[in-house]
């Protein structure tokens, strides 16, 4: 790992400082006081002026075409993140689209790209299921061929944005007598399409996520992404992606883990517990510990670094709350990263799936083995 310092061109320098003045602009206190209260994660107003400004566009594209520089990819990443933009859910629409992108037909990527990068169209994922678990393999979400069309039957849980959207990547089970691998079809579906259902779901950390419906849902199969039958391949590359397991440019400037929002929440509540109680010296012993967990977090790329995070917010934060005693009960900065680390060792997948996954692609352990132990003979 490369933790040197790039040196800033005056071109970036100014491209940074344009930044920083255009999200003080958009994100104001109101924007932030908002979303801490719905639970969104999402402002349609940022969102759209981002896009009018151009910065959506450059975010999606490669430097080749037109795209942002890695460098300036990394300077939008971490001031979105400095500034508290209400964002979590264009990192998803990009993804589906780049997906679309590789997979889907002309038709279909003419009627959404555009719309994509102007802003005005939002992609959420219908990939969980009530009795799914992690393993979206399991999918019972059935689609049915009638002629040019499909009708869909289900249910999804966490889809989150699902309100703020208006097209849901959706996996569904076409073949049900085929292995679950092999049984799959990826469709990007209109939300406003009859027979779809939102219904809100709260998390403890008050984030807005939402159960999906689907009753006889008819789509035309123009929506559908890639192969019948061949959506895992689909699935596959989103996930990947998701993930962070797929191979990155040897730049020096590696992926910035899902979830560093979170941390750079949790650096704020420290410096502020610091500035106020750190006269006694098991105090400045457990703030200390504390930093140091936080920079190491902070200072992993990928899907080691969502790792790390998680974990770290899990640590931290019941410290932080000891610390501030009873005052940590009341609604502010340290007890909402309480309640926030729970669910960001489950978003976009468990800790253990991703600790799974390190092991397995990274430290080549191969696949964990579940069965029973064997029983040794009397």
């Amino acid at each position: 790992m490369d933790f040197s310092r790039v040196a800033l061109s005056d071109d970036d320098q100014a491209f940074q400082q344009e930044l920083r003045g255009f999200l003080r602009t958009v994100v104001t206190d109101e924007v932030i006081q908002r979303d801490r209260e719905t639970g969104e994660n999402f402002d349609e107003g940022v969102h759209l002026a981002l896009a009018q400004a151009g910065y959506l566009a450059a975010d999606f594209k490669s430097e080749a075409e037109g795209g942002f520089s890695p460098v300036r990819r990394r300077i939008f990443e971490l001031e979105i993140g400095r500034a508290h933009t209400p964002w979590f859910h264009w990192p998803t629409t990009m993804m589906v689209a780049h997906t679309l992108q590789r997979f889907g037909s002309a038709q279909l990527k003419e009627e959404v790209l555009p719309k994509v990068l102007s802003g005005h169209y939002r992609l959420c994922l219908g990939y969980t299921e009530p009795e799914g678990g992690s393993d979206v393999a399991t999918c019972k979400t059935r689609a049915v061929r009638d002629g040019d069309a499909w009708i869909i039957n289900g249910s999804k849980m966490f889809t989150s944005n699902a309100h703020n959207a208006q097209y849901v990547f959706l996996v569904t089970n076409t073949d049900p007598d085929a292995p679950k691998h092999q049984s799959l079809t990826m469709f990007l579906v209109p939300l406003d399409t009859p027979g779809v259902e939102i219904q809100p779901l709260r998390t403890v950390d008050g984030d807005r996520t939402n159960i999906t419906y689907y009753s006889d849902v008819r789509v035309d199969d123009k929506y559908r992404v890639g192969e019948i039958n061949g959506g895992w391949t689909v699935l596959r590359e989103a996930l990947n992606a998701e993930h962070g397991t797929v191979e990155r440019d040897t730049a020096g400037l590696q992926k910035l883990a899902t979830m560093t929002e979170h941390v750079l929440l949790l650096a704020e509540a420290v410096d502020h517990i610091a500035a106020r109680a750190a006269d006694d010296d098991s105090v400045r012993y457990r703030l200390g510990r504390s930093i140091a967990k936080m920079e190491a977090a902070m200072s992993s790329p990928e899907m080691f670094g969502r790792v790390a995070i998680a974990q770290t917010l899990r640590d931290v934060s019941p410290d932080l709350m000891d610390i501030l005693g009873t005052e940590s009960s009341l609604p502010g900065e340290v007890e909402y990263i309480f309640r926030l680390a729970g669910p960001t060792g489950i978003y976009g997948g468990t800790l253990e799936v991703f600790r799974n996954m390190i092991a397995q692609h990274v430290l080549g352990l191969g696949r964990p083995n579940y069965s029973a132990p064997a029983t040794r003979k009397s």
